[in-house]
């Protein structure tokens, strides 16, 4: 089984992939902990590519949550036997990324890269409401949508969220 998560931030991808990874008893990649080093120091990209393509070749099952179309993404999607998509509302992402602050405040959360203290701050909630929203991203999931439609599940709120885990528990 191979699963990628994308979708806008904020979303709850990553606590998606750790529920999918542990369901499926297959290993999961969260892009965001590729990313960074500690301190949010952003990893090279040659790393971020080395990291990516070997977790790719030693994996016949996984699941993989973020976008990051600079890492191997159509290889991904082409490869990926299910992809979510998960588009909720600006407001419902700042919502629950907000929670998500209050609940890892000054600590790391399992899903980030050891050392990156949960944080929120001005420019991420421009990132959530605004800049992760360009007609760039909106254009791309477009794309999947057309391109891999048999094998997209599109999901846009909590509601249409808890069905499809329910589903996936029978």
């Amino acid at each position: 089984m191979k699963i990628a998560i994308v979708g806008y931030s904020g979303s709850g991808k990553s606590t998606l992939a750790q529920e999918l990874s542990q369901k499926y008893e297959t290993d999961v990649l969260h892009f965001d902990a590729v990313q960074f080093l500690p301190d949010w120091e952003i990893r090279s990209d040659e790393e971020k590519k080395r990291i990516t393509e070997n977790f790719l070749d030693r994996h016949d099952s996984w699941v993989i949550d973020g976008n990051y179309s600079k890492l191997f993404y159509e290889h991904r999607m082409e490869e990926a036997d299910t992809i979510i998509l998960l588009l909720f509302n600006r407001f419902s992402c700042l919502c629950r990324a907000y929670r998500r602050y209050i609940k890892y405040k000054n600590t790391t959360r399992p899903d980030m890269a050891e050392g990156c203290k949960e944080k929120f701050d001005l420019a991420f909630v421009k990132w959530i409401l605004w800049d992760g929203r360009r007609k760039r991203e909106k254009e791309r999931y477009k794309g999947l949508i057309s391109k891999y439609g048999d094998k997209v599940v599109v999901i846009n709120n909590q509601k249409q969220l808890d069905i499809y885990i329910q589903n996936i528990s029978k």
